[in-house]
């Protein structure tokens, strides 16, 4: 479909040129203006950066807000964005201070203050929706400005605090459009981001076109961009067929992913390692049927990672056996070396030893809409019904209910993916095993606390190894969860498309401005 289309192109480019005075009706760069449109399964949760801690929601937020730093491909620290300068002030990491740009506005025309950026900060950690990223900013005292200058007060020494203010977290809100103690509703924002928002129907589509009032760290914004956000993979996989798109990523099916060609002369193929991870996680609320520690070993016991990555995504994925990634300082292997193999009668003595009654009724759910998803779910619960020791009913959930349930206490065992906000190990732990974490499952431990606050003390990350491995031993021990796996990232784009391999650095930020019409 591909060559016949690029076959046509060039057969109406000869005509025209042929043609005289043809390229007064058809000007050749007509064509190359059109938005590049791009294809995806995320789904955006809210347009509010209050109110959504998710993977779509923080891609669209990096290109209509602007936080004080920001990442570049590849960078391991931030450099500002609507920032001038930051940095720490003295060496105990607890006070870090910012300086406003002078020149950055709202795409509304309304210049940016320093009240806007404590405005935006407070608001999101005062609202406390149910699935916002205040869980990043436990250790935030207050925000204090003065003139351009916004100070940032810690109860406790963290070197990740950089990082997470240059997430989506940080988005900049227009204190003056958007309320203070509840989400903005609607399909308009305010931003200050490269692009502006033009138009956005909820699961469906999103219209970016570049802001000309965009100043930050990059030199220039891209082309329109139009996104089209789909329910279920093989409608993406159908529409990139017929041509319908440019550019996809996340995600098409694993059987077509298993079969690109990187070498096809009709598309571009980025391929790469990524720390996007998959966790069984539990409910481990007193009173639930996994609050038991050892119960939720016994399942640990249970899990076969093979036919995961084998079976289901046909070798996009790799086994994970710990909290942190391959790729990442501290990485380990915990439930490895504590589960190296399936093993039915370990889990049969760890549930008699638990004093419950088999099989143990137990709920488990998963986003609906995804077919990998789907004999995901359907493998774990043959797993775990095998030998009789739970009886598994499962629940197939829409995204947005999904979220809101689980962090209401609904399900005792969901899947979830996640993708890390910034590149430190950090975002692995605090917010999926800290207290009050983004996972809402219950789990709360003092020690673990503990290591985490160890982790944050070093500016040298080098320095944290051995307290994340202790972390993740920690994780195998208690069991909030089992990691599964860990998958690549894959970026498709036809040949008339450059800078697609630019898009995705496995981080929250999706960068629609490298994409570019040849």
């Amino acid at each position: 479909m591909r060559s016949i289309r690029l076959r046509i192109l060039a057969i109406i480019a000869v005509l025209v040129i042929a043609g005289v005075g043809a390229w007064q009706l058809l000007p050749s760069d007509e064509v190359k203006s059109d938005p590049v449109s791009v294809g995806t399964t995320d789904e955006v949760t809210s347009l509010d950066p209050a109110g959504a801690y998710d993977a779509g929601s923080w891609a669209m937020y990096s290109n209509i807000y602007q936080s004080l730093l920001t990442f570049k491909p590849g960078a391991t620290v931030p450099e500002p964005d609507a920032a001038e300068s930051c940095g720490f002030i003295g060496q105990k990491l607890q006070t870090y201070q910012c300086k406003l740009r002078d020149d950055v506005y709202f795409s509304n025309g309304r210049k940016i203050t320093a009240a806007d950026v404590k405005f935006s900060i407070e608001r999101m950690i005062g609202i406390k929706t149910d699935v916002g990223p205040w869980v990043l900013f436990p250790s935030l005292k207050n925000v204090v400005t003065e003139g351009r200058t916004i100070t940032f007060n810690l109860s406790s020494r963290d070197a990740t605090f950089p990082q997470k203010l240059a997430t989506g977290a940080g988005s900049i809100v227009d204190r003056e459009s958007y309320p203070a103690k509840k989400l903005r509703t609607g399909n308009t924002v305010d931003g200050s981001g490269p692009y502006i928002l033009k138009s956005y129907r909820p699961g469906a589509l999103a219209e970016f076109v570049p802001n000309p009032r965009y100043k930050g760290a990059l030199t220039k914004t891209g082309v329109p961009v139009t996104v089209h956000y789909y329910k279920e993979s093989e409608q993406l996989l159908t529409d990139w067929e017929t041509g319908q798109l440019d550019v996809t990523h996340r995600q098409l099916p694993p059987s077509t992913l298993t079969e690109l060609n990187p070498g096809d002369p009709d598309l571009h193929v980025t391929e790469a390692d990524s720390a996007e991870i998959r966790n069984l996680v539990f409910n481990v609320r007193d009173g639930k049927p996994l609050a038991n520690k050892k119960v939720r070993q016994a399942i640990a016991s249970l899990v076969d990672r093979g036919p995961l990555v084998t079976d289901i995504y046909k070798g996009t994925v790799e086994p994970l056996y710990s909290l942190i990634p391959q790729g990442y300082i501290g990485h380990s292997t915990p439930f490895f070396d504590a589960y190296p193999s399936p093993d039915p009668a370990r889990a049969k003595k760890l549930m008699q030893e638990a004093g419950v009654q088999t099989p143990l009724p137990i709920t488990f759910a998963y986003r609906g809409g995804d077919e990998a998803y789907a004999k995901e779910t359907a493998e774990l619960r043959g797993q775990l019904e095998a030998d009789g020791l739970f009886k598994v009913t499962v629940k197939a959930v829409d995204w947005q209910k999904f979220q809101k349930e689980y962090a209401a206490g609904k399900y005792d065992a969901y899947t979830v993916g996640w993708l890390p906000d910034y590149p430190d190990p950090d975002t692995f732990s605090q917010p999926l095993v800290g207290s009050s974490n983004s996972l809402h499952n219950g789990y709360s431990s003092k020690k673990m606390d503990s290591l985490i606050a160890s982790t944050q003390q070093y500016s040298d990350r080098g320095r944290t190894a051995a307290d994340f491995k202790e972390l993740q031993a920690l994780v195998g021990e208690d069991v909030p969860l089992v990691p599964l796996w860990q998958k690549k990232d894959y970026v498709l784009s036809t040949t008339d498309v450059s800078g697609s391999q630019y898009l995705s650095d496995g981080t929250g930020i999706w960068r629609l401005w490298e994409l570019k019409r040849l």
